[in-house]
């Protein structure tokens, strides 16, 4: 489950796309769409996300500190050949997750933001992504 985490790692942080490639893509897309309609509403990226928090609050004190942050990159990046450049904006998203500024992620904060390329993904307007609109994600 950890390296199926891992895969889906860069879309859950907004940085990329290839990782939606995988070969054990499929099967988180079907752990993360709970309801089974076969989109990931955003609900269900955001459940996604706070078990991905989980994973990353290294010293489980409910904050992502700038250290865990670097840790969880480096290990994204080494366990995935990605390009550096894919996760450079996570850290502009990191402050942006920081809603009330104090250099930390809480968990509400990291699990509530939707990275904006996955807004943009839903070109439909429906609060989720559908396999479609995935694809087409992947392809930019």
């Amino acid at each position: 489950m950890n390296k199926i985490i891992m895969a889906f790692a860069g879309l859950l942080l907004g940085a990329g796309s290839a990782c939606a490639a995988d070969s054990g893509a499929r099967e988180l897309f079907r752990r993360m769409d709970t309801n089974g309609d076969r989109k990931l509403e955003f609900s269900e990226i955001q459940g996604a996300r706070a078990q991905m928090f989980d994973r990353m609050d290294n010293n489980h004190n409910g904050l992502l500190d700038a250290g865990e942050v670097r840790t969880a990159m480096e290990q994204v990046k080494s366990t995935r050949d990605f390009q550096t450049a894919r996760f450079a904006g996570f850290q502009t998203q990191a402050g942006r997750m920081d809603r009330n500024r104090d250099g930390k992620i809480s968990r509400d904060e990291f699990a509530a933001f939707i990275p904006d390329r996955l807004r943009k993904g839903d070109t439909n307007g429906d609060g989720g992504l559908s396999i479609s609109e995935l694809r087409a994600l992947r392809r930019q």
